[in-house]
């Protein structure tokens, strides 16, 4: 996990302030010239499926002038690009760093088609079919977010060889700054380079966590900043006197090159977000109780409504063979009744396929490696309790379709954390505090990132990895990449 990052550490340290400029300059150049084309052919594709296809569902009486279209086009590109960047579509800051683009893609083009919209209604002259603009609008959208798709994984390509990388500093040795570390080193994508610590209570050169150092006292923080090319300053908050913070405030907070950023203080908990509200004027930060709100609360219901009911409409049939099958090869009921733990510490029941024999705490009971094991991990890979039809739902992954009834019922979602115990609580450490926010679900990022095969650490980094950044566009990113992880049966046991 933190090993990997001798990969990713530049070969020199001034490789990052060097080669970052011409490196921004490049992506700005590839953003624009994939954002082009992608826009382009958005529209190319609405103007063949409206006019040179015969969908009965486009019955207006429009006469295509090519001509009117491709000068409307021509004028729209640049358009959208402006629009774009009115979105933070540009900010190298913003970009690359989760499904938040992806969002903000979504209602630049919703906007740019409105104003479109708009202008057909004000100037009756620009005759376009209504066809045309909803087509426009899907395709050019759909495009976009090809475009974005692909160049976001060059991007991860090149910060995996340690390119496209900004440098970090992060204030503070303590048990924050160290979480905090572990965070961001563990990500590979995340496009941040961590040169080490600064600490005034550790001597220079105190590792921290594996690979990184303290590199000196607050005193030489300028020196530090100017002599590596830093340009995020991250401070853990707990680890310094209200003095020293404002002395680093002084010194880096009107910065143009450095961005200077203040941990929570409660990193361990922080996860749903924060909000800033005045009380006679003087501004406070509070714990959001969600993470998601609004219309986001709204469209995560839909999708896992939608996506159990039809899931358990369309596998009936696989049910009742798997029932059948079950029934046949042991003793005992179709369904096992989990408990587990969901949102806020309430426990439930979480339903299911029998996998194992009706006795399988006995047998465990009587091998103890096996129930050490189980204890540590709280998984076996050669479990004499699974059942021959069990070992076949379990390497398919068959046995956890009947959750989809938890999930109709609230207490689950099709995308989440990995559902645990009330055993399980104590191996989440600090991070037990996140697991209680959010839902279980039936698949994560620990099913699409090696399921079984990776340590139980590996998992709980997996879970918090989502807590703190779950969307709903995060959920159909997982949900696309879980059919592929299950063909692979890479991890199931």
């Amino acid at each position: 996990m933190l090993g990997s990052r001798a990969a990713r550490v530049p070969t020199t340290l001034a490789t990052v302030s060097a080669s970052r400029s011409s490196e921004q300059r490049r992506l700005h150049i590839l953003l624009l010239a994939a954002d082009t084309i992608a826009i382009g052919t958005g529209f190319a594709i609405a103007y063949l499926l409206r006019f040179e296809t015969n969908f009965p569902f486009f019955y207006e009486p429009v006469n295509p002038t090519i001509d009117l279209y491709r000068t409307l086009v021509l004028v729209l590109i640049p358009a959208w690009l402006t629009i774009f960047a009115v979105f933070k579509l540009y900010d190298l800051n913003f970009i690359f760093g989760g499904t938040q683009e992806y969002a903000h893609l979504f209602n630049a083009c919703t906007t740019g088609m409105m104003l479109v919209i708009v202008a057909s209604f004000l100037y009756p002259e620009l005759n376009i079919a209504r066809g045309w603009l909803l087509l426009s609008w899907l395709s050019v959208t759909l495009m976009a977010g090809v475009g974005r798709f692909t160049v976001r994984r060059l991007v991860y390509r090149l910060r995996a060889r340690g390119r496209c990388l900004t440098a970090m500093i992060i204030v503070g040795a303590d048990e924050e700054g160290k979480a905090i570390a572990e965070q961001i080193t563990s990500n590979l994508t995340a496009g941040v380079w961590v040169a080490g610590f600064i600490d005034d209570t550790l001597p220079k050169g105190t590792e921290i966590v594996p690979g990184l150092r303290v590199l000196g006292s607050t005193n030489a923080a300028r020196a530090l900043v100017h002599n590596l090319g830093v340009q995020e300053l991250l401070v853990s908050s707990s680890a310094l006197s209200r003095e020293k913070l404002l002395e680093l405030f002084r010194t880096f907070g009107n910065s143009d090159d450095v961005n200077l950023r203040l941990s929570s203080g409660l990193f361990e908990i922080m996860t749903t977000g924060l909000c800033v509200k005045k009380i006679g004027e003087v501004p406070l930060l509070s714990v959001d109780r969600v993470r998601l709100t609004g219309a986001d609360v709204v469209l995560k219901r839909v999708l896992d409504y939608i996506g159990a009911t039809l899931g358990l409409i369309l596998l009936s049939p696989l049910f009742l063979l798997i029932a059948a099958a079950i029934k046949r090869g042991s003793p005992g009921p179709v369904l096992y009744r989990r408990r587990v733990v969901g949102v806020g510490g309430k426990e439930f029941d979480a339903f299911k396929f029998r996998t194992m024999v009706t006795d399988a705490d006995k047998v465990l009971e009587q091998n103890p490696e096996l129930k050490a094991e189980f204890e540590r991990d709280f998984k076996l890979k050669n479990d004499p309790r699974v059942t021959s039809i069990g070992k076949l739902l379990r390497k398919a992954s068959l046995d956890e379709l009947p959750q989809l009834i938890n999930v109709l019922r609230g207490e689950m979602s099709l995308v989440g954390p990995r559902m645990i115990t009330s055993e399980e609580v104590a191996k989440y450490g600090k991070w037990r505090m996140n697991l209680l926010t959010v839902k279980p679900g039936i698949t994560g990022l620990w099913q699409v990132s090696g399921r079984s095969n990776v340590s139980y650490t590996e998992r709980v980094r997996f879970d918090m990895q989502y807590i703190r950044n779950y969307t709903v566009w995060l959920d159909l990113h997982v949900l696309f990449q879980t059919i592929p992880a299950v063909l692979r049966k890479e991890g199931a046991f």
